[in-house]
């Protein structure tokens, strides 16, 4: 089953059960994922869905930042319920100890020594660590490495 297929029978699931809130931010998932394949014209395969369920997460981190700063902890609360939804759906990241070894594997192969290789780095080690692993966390460890 495609993890389309699963999105789409947990949001009935969720529907049938009364979970308000699950069931709207998987109607929500599941457009943005319509709205991809229109837009690409084939067929999503589940990396890409993943890519989408990723952009969506980065999106309420983004609106758990802003309300918090406003001090709604009521939409805070709505929000991270949202989110543990969606990650359910997404492989377990890897830990910073697992990142570490990768970047330092790349940055012996790619001989890079300073902080002006930093570009190069990180484009390899994201390329291998897609969906993986978190852009800020690598781009972190690859500053602790060159730096």
């Amino acid at each position: 089953m495609s993890l389309t297929d699963t999105l789409r029978k947990d949001m009935f699931k969720a529907i049938k059960d009364g979970a308000k809130d699950e069931s709207e931010i998987l109607k929500m998932a599941l457009a943005s994922i319509k709205n991809a394949q229109i837009e690409s014209e084939k067929e999503l395969t589940d990396k890409d869905i993943q890519k989408i369920l990723r952009s969506e997460v980065k999106k309420i981190k983004d609106s758990i930042e802003q309300f918090k700063k406003m001090q709604r902890d009521d939409l805070v609360t709505r929000e991270v319920l949202q989110l543990e939804v969606l990650q359910s759906y997404l492989p377990q990241p890897m830990s910073e100890d697992e990142v570490k070894k990768v970047v330092e594997a790349k940055v012996k192969e790619l001989n890079a020594e300073s902080m002006r290789d930093m570009g190069k780095v990180m484009g390899v080690v994201m390329k291998e660590l897609e969906g993986k692993a978190d852009g800020n966390t690598v781009k972190n460890i690859v500053q602790d490495v060159l730096g």
